[in-house]
């Protein structure tokens, strides 16, 4: 008699319901355990090998969820959430693996003692919506002066890198996001003319120089390219320019079919060529023209003398450099198509697809233009522009691993900015929120719930502790003393009349309860809500 039971497939584990709850709660714990390290400022670097020996280093906890190989289905659907977070907001994901990984543990432990898991997943889905409701009493809209903006990008920045450098990098990141901002709209605009124009980050270009320390990477307020002249005799550094963008081609190109050329004599062959010259010599000679009409206008002896630059997308022969060299013009050749953009917003002027019609309204100006030669390496600055719409952030640093580091800092510090301005509103950082959300839900919602339901409620209210514990941890704290303290605190102004919108967080240098609002620690609100959600 045959088996009643066939295995479709015969290598595939089966495990009953009670393991396979185990193998889930395991494996999103052991993914918040490797991550837990990395939270807040006082978080270690994690030091990844890949198969070839390449080395990274990374406190970021995308980076780091991105690089690992995550066998466990459930942690590799926990590090997904984490990274849609970092595409969302910038920021976040080792909160939300934290936050995931120790909701799973607290629901193991009713499990454990009996309680159903459509329990705890209805106690979950109510107190995930209190969270949020509670999430949009709580934040603070605020003065979003530069100061308050700066605080925002040092608390981005300070999780990531060393406090001196975070301290440097934070006015520039600041500065670098208020430059690119669109102008409010006209105060008499209605409909969609009204809404302001969102900010757009790729107008930040973050270029990277392996030269000095990591303290010398600074905002320059114009374009650095990373190529230089193609001729030993043009100018190194010109002022008071006049930058011409063209996408036009200056040398030799084959045809788009197939085409012969046939001749029976030198002669024949040598016009060939002179016509084939004359062809490209035509469009270089209209440039310098160009150059001589606006460069020799008469200037009093206060005004330096004004210099040409052209720009081009499509390459320029050895011929073509040679003449516009002659002529005393910076000729770069092959730039690439983003930065041709970057310079119409940074310069002014209009890119060119032909030279028949230039005139000197088509023309940018900057006020410095200078090459930089590293090694083998050439960059060209264009600096002291009027009214710059595009920046650069240039990094330095004196290996790879600290430009790579740096590099991931910046981009979330320029999100964070990015997020604050666009909310108008910030939430108290250092553990403040999630401190007064686990009091919100353990005491309110917790009324509000009925029957078993209450054990979701409590257990997502010692789930969100997990941030400032974790903090507490890396700090050096004792995690129990430090969270009874802050709640004291908060529970103690709660009864002084702070109206469930007080902020007491953990200072980090000492372990004891402080006001994250007045010493300038601030998180983002959409990091929060986008954390919430994410459950």
């Amino acid at each position: 008699m045959s088996s009643a039971i066939e295995l479709i497939n015969p290598k595939a584990e089966s495990v009953r319901r009670g393991q396979a709850l185990q193998v889930n709660t395991t494996g999103a714990m052991g993914l918040a355990n490797v991550v837990k390290g990395n939270l807040g400022p006082r978080g270690t670097l994690k030091m990844l090998v890949d198969g070839a020996g390449q080395i990274k280093m990374t406190k970021d906890g995308k980076v780091l969820l991105s690089e690992m190989q995550i066998q466990n289905p459930t942690a590799a659907m926990i590090a997904r959430t984490a990274v849609a977070q970092d595409d969302q907001v910038g920021d976040g994901t080792t909160s939300v693996v934290l936050l995931v990984g120790e909701l799973l543990k607290q629901a193991d432990r009713y499990i454990s003692e009996g309680v159903h898991p459509t329990v705890i997943a209805e106690g979950f889905d109510l107190a995930k919506k209190d969270a949020l409701e509670f999430l949009e009493t709580y934040k603070r809209p605020t003065d979003l002066d530069r100061e308050t903006l700066v605080s925002v990008a040092y608390t981005s920045l300070s999780t990531k890198l060393h406090q001196k450098l975070a301290k440097k990098l934070a006015p520039d990141i600041v500065d670098s996001v208020l430059t690119i901002r669109p102008p409010p709209p006209p105060a008499d605009a209605v409909g969609e003319d009204a809404i302001r124009a969102p900010i757009d980050l790729h107008m930040v270009e973050i270029m990277k120089m392996q030269h000095r320390s990591d303290l010398d990477t600074k905002l320059i307020k114009g374009l650095v390219l990373d190529h230089g002249a193609r001729h030993p005799d043009m100018p190194k550094r010109v002022e008071n320019a006049f930058i011409l963008i063209l996408n036009v081609s200056l040398e030799y190109e084959k045809t788009e079919v197939n085409s012969s050329f046939y001749y029976s004599s030198t002669e024949q062959r040598e016009k060939l060529v002179e016509s084939e010259r004359k062809f490209t010599d035509a469009k270089v000679k209209k440039i310098i023209e160009l150059k001589n009409l606006v460069c020799d206008q008469s200037t009093d002896s206060k005004t330096p003398p004004k210099s040409f630059v052209v720009i081009n997308q499509k390459g320029i022969d050895p011929m073509s450099l040679d003449s516009l060299a002659k002529a005393g013009i910076i000729a770069l050749r092959r730039a690439k198509r983003r930065n041709m953009e970057r310079l119409q917003l940074l310069c002014g002027g209009v890119a060119q697809n032909s030279v028949d019609n230039l005139e000197e309204s088509v023309l940018g100006w900057a006020g410095l233009v200078y090459e930089h030669v590293l090694g083998e390496e050439k960059y060209t600055f264009v600096e002291n522009v009027k009214e710059p719409k595009s920046v650069t952030l240039l990094v330095k640093g004196p290996n790879a691993h600290t430009i790579g580091q740096i590099n991931d800092a910046l981009r979330d510090g320029l999100r964070s900015i990015k997020n604050t301005l666009e909310d108008n509103c910030l939430v108290p950082g250092a553990g403040a929120f999630e401190i007064a959300l686990s009091h919100h839900l353990s005491t309110k919602t917790k009324k509000v719930a009925k029957g078993r339901t209450k054990l979701g409620v409590q257990a997502f209210a010692d789930g969100v502790l997990v941030i400032p514990k974790t903090l507490a941890t890396n700090g050096g704290f004792d995690v129990q003393d430090a969270i009874v303290a802050l709640q004291e605190e908060y529970e103690a102004s709660e009864e002084g009349g702070g109206g469930g919108n007080t902020a007491v967080g953990l200072n980090l240098q000492s372990g004891s309860p402080m006001d994250p609002t007045l010493e300038g620690v601030w998180d983002q609100y959409r990091v929060k809500r986008q954390m919430l959600h994410s459950w």
